[in-house]
C-alpha cells in the first residue's frame, strides 16, 4: 500500500522548472527591447532596438573598461551567462546607464511577463518587470 501513496506523491509534487524566457522584451521602462537567445550552452541578452534615443552618444560610455566606452548600445550584450536553476534562470545583468554588472535572476510570472532581479552583494536587491515585445 506504501508503493501507490509515494507515487501519488510525486504526481502531485509541484515542478519547479525554470519556464523558458528567450524572445524579445519590453524594458521596464520601456526605452528598450532585449532580444534573449541561446549563445552557447547558456543564454543571452542583447539590446536589439533603443526606443528612447539616450542623451549624448548612443555608445556604451559609462563602462569602466575605456576600451570598451566607444561599443555601440545597440547589440550590446547586456544579459550574459544564463543557465536554468530551479524557477529562475541565474547570470549576470550589465546596466549600461551605471556601467555596472549585477548578479542577475530571470523568471517568468506569465506567459508576457519577465521579473529581471539585480543584486550587489547578494542582499541589495532591485527588481523590474520586463513584457514581451509585439
Amino acid at each position: 500500500m506504501k508503493a501507490p501513496v509515494l507515487a501519488l506523491a510525486l504526481v502531485a509534487m509541484p515542478v519547479f522548472a525554470a519556464q523558458p524566457v528567450t524572445g524579445a522584451w519590453l524594458t521596464d521602462a520601456r526605452d528598450g527591447i532585449v532580444e534573449i537567445a541561446p549563445c552557447g550552452d547558456k543564454l543571452c541578452g542583447r539590446l536589439a532596438k533603443m526606443l528612447v534615443a539616450p542623451k549624448g552618444s548612443p555608445t556604451d560610455r559609462n563602462n569602466p573598461d575605456p576600451a570598451l566606452r566607444d561599443r555601440p548600445l545597440v547589440g550590446l550584450a547586456v544579459l550574459t551567462g544564463f543557465a536554468p536553476d530551479g524557477e529562475v534562470w541565474r547570470g549576470t545583468g550589465y546596466d549600461p546607464k551605471a556601467g555596472k554588472s549585477y548578479a542577475t535572476t530571470l523568471q517568468r510570472l506569465g506567459p508576457d511577463t519577465l521579473k529581471v532581479k539585480g543584486c550587489v552583494m547578494g542582499f541589495l536587491c532591485r527588481s523590474a518587470i520586463w513584457t514581451r515585445a509585439q
